[in-house]
């Protein structure tokens, strides 16, 4: 009924469930979550990544180097290209720029950026996109690089109306965080309002970002049950019809997971 598009399951706090991760995926699956998408960042943690997806139905992964964890490694295109492979691995990322937190490796960034959209491209698979503070940097290399077919998502969307019409024509989806329920949020409102239906995703980011009522408290992905009856409410909609449709969106983004 519903879809956790951007989560982190090797992250989450597992104290409520005894350190047991198959019990806190089961919560979600008792609260309509279906399935879950577990988000790599790194070199180093893609293989617990890919586990976690291996021994879970309901777990998909992806594959690649945020932007604050490019000075760990790079991923090259041929390692990304033989990763894509597995059956589990859905999308490329979580790749992007972040000029909020790190101006010195802005070109270290985007040459990682660039070399995940080209070998996704390559594989017409989605990439998954951290964009902040670099709205610009990042519209231009999407352009330059990725493959506007297999296209992506920019995940955990928090920039303005302007950026996310942009990717829209791009054939992006946006994907909306536990922080268009916060009360500082009202511009990421306005955006959502604005959004098509059809281009929309919901996610959690766990264990951050936890929605109201949640907030200061670790996040996990039955959570995106909150975070999708907010727009719900913020769009006129019905949760069903909510739930509904961003399942469909992604699906048909992550095609992989119906393969």
């Amino acid at each position: 009924m519903l879809v956790d598009s951007h989560c982190h399951l090797d992250r989450i706090n597992l104290k409520p469930y005894d350190g047991n991760l198959s019990a806190a995926i089961q919560s979600a699956l008792d609260r309509g979550i279906e399935e879950m998408l577990c988000i790599s960042i790194s070199l180093e943690n893609r293989a617990d990544v890919l586990a976690i997806a291996e021994s879970h139905a309901n777990v998909f992964a992806s594959t690649g180097v945020h932007p604050l964890d490019v000075q760990s490694g790079l991923a090259t295109q041929d390692q990304l290209l033989e990763w894509i492979d597995h059956p589990k691995v859905v999308a490329v990322g979580e790749t992007g720029l972040d000029y909020y937190y790190d101006t010195e490796t802005k070109q270290l960034q985007q040459e990682s950026f660039a070399i995940h959209l080209q070998a996704a491209g390559k594989k017409n698979i989605p990439v998954v996109v951290h964009t902040r503070n670099a709205r610009q940097d990042t519209l231009d290399l999407i352009r330059e690089h990725g493959n506007l077919e297999s296209a992506g998502v920019l995940h955990c969307f928090t920039e303005d109306w302007d950026m996310a019409s942009k990717a829209l024509d791009l054939n992006y989806y946006v994907s909306i965080s536990g922080i268009v329920t916060f009360k500082n949020a009202s511009e990421l409102r306005d955006v959502v309002k604005k959004l098509p239906l059809d281009r929309l995703l919901v996610e959690t980011d766990s264990p951050y970002l936890a929605p109201e009522p949640y907030r200061g408290k670790k996040n996990e992905p039955k959570y995106v049950r909150e975070v999708a009856e907010y727009i719900a409410d913020l769009k006129g909609v019905s949760f069903e019809t909510l739930a509904e449709v961003t399942t469909n969106n992604y699906r048909k983004l992550f095609w992989k997971t119906v393969a």
